[in-house]
């Protein structure tokens, strides 16, 4: 790697990199990538890499962030970081919020509050996010603020409100749920997955209830998971129908790992349970519940118990409930 000398960057901006642990390569690539770090004071990147840690980013975090947006060094403090950082900081509700938020897009703090942050903020508003829930929004996913309203948002939006999602508020709420949805193609991605689900036997408002409770399933590809999946479960002998009220009742069955989450569970259902693969269609979230803290534990004490029930019953309730019900808190005797 050739070495980077004064020539192709600021000298005293170099010495400023090269203090801070930043290696040949990283530091030529931040010149080529802006240009502006060349008429850029030590000064200035000294006073804005400082703030940076003034509000809780932690210094060994700082490389990292400034490599993928070295920009952030040239903006001024006051104008710029400054602003941004107390509009985000209204925003946020946990201490470490907006620091975290700089770390995962650090490009949010090159953008204007003014002509990008206002704008998203109102446009999340409109269409029903609380207020509140308009800053967990952008601090968990801060990328948000890199995208075209017009274009990318309101198409996102508009294909929500096609599913029915149209009562007050409803598309607010799936996007808090899953502020990630946001960042994937309707054409590409949400329309396919949705299409499939509809394909498979889930009516339209089967459709709603599961992009409500679980936006996340709507943004899996559909041939990597969504296909296997559903192959799987119509290889355990479920029909089209019970896949559709599986799907429904409890969809992250759909993206869970087919070899460590579903098949552990239907083979300790069916092998050491002793009932029949129908019963999860009556109560889909047994898929939910963790092998050996609840489906096994439980299972021990209704049979030493000698005790029937339906999964509902065994898994419908917390701990102290279950045992309250089953008379077992007077111990096993």
């Amino acid at each position: 790697m050739e070495m980077v000398t004064a020539q192709n960057g600021n000298s005293s901006l170099l010495w400023f990199f090269r203090d801070r642990g930043f290696d040949d390569s990283t530091i030529h690539e931040m010149f080529r990538k802006c240009k502006r770090l060349q008429d850029t004071q030590r000064d200035r990147a000294s006073e804005n890499w400082a703030y940076l840690k003034t509000i809780g980013i932690q210094e060994r975090k700082l490389p990292s962030i400034i490599s993928k947006c070295p920009k952030i060094l040239t903006l001024g403090l006051n104008e710029k970081l400054i602003p941004m950082v107390e509009c985000l900081a209204t925003l946020g509700s946990k201490p470490g919020e907006v620091a975290s938020a700089i770390t995962k897009f650090p490009h949010i703090l090159s953008h204007s509050v003014e002509e990008k942050l206002c704008p998203l903020l109102a446009f999340f508003q409109a269409i029903g996010v609380p207020e509140k829930q308009v800053g967990r929004i952008l601090l968990l996913n801060p990328r948000l603020v890199s995208y075209s309203i017009d274009s990318k948002l309101k198409e996102i939006v508009d294909f929500l409100a096609s599913l029915g999602l149209t009562k007050d508020g409803m598309i607010g709420k799936v996007l808090v749920k899953h502020p990630f949805i946001t960042g994937y193609s309707v054409e590409k991605r949400l329309r396919p997955t949705s299409e499939f689900l509809k394909s498979v036997g889930l009516t339209e408002l089967d459709l709603r209830t599961v992009v409500m409770n679980f936006p996340e399933v709507l943004c899996r590809d559909v041939n990597k998971i969504l296909k296997p999946n559903f192959a799987y479960l119509r290889r355990c002998g479920f029909n089209d129908r019970q896949v559709a009220a599986l799907v429904t009742g409890y969809p992250p069955i759909l993206i869970k790992s087919v070899k460590n989450s579903l098949e552990p569970r239907i083979k300790f259902l069916v092998e050491v349970m002793g009932r029949q693969i129908d019963e999860v269609v009556d109560y889909p979230n047994f898929f939910q519940h963790g092998l050996k803290k609840t489906l096994e534990s439980r299972h021990k004490l209704l049979k030493q118990r000698k005790l029937d029930c339906s999964l509902s019953d065994m898994l419908g309730c917390n701990q102290k409930k279950f045992l309250m019900k089953y008379a077992l808190l007077q111990g096993s005797a």
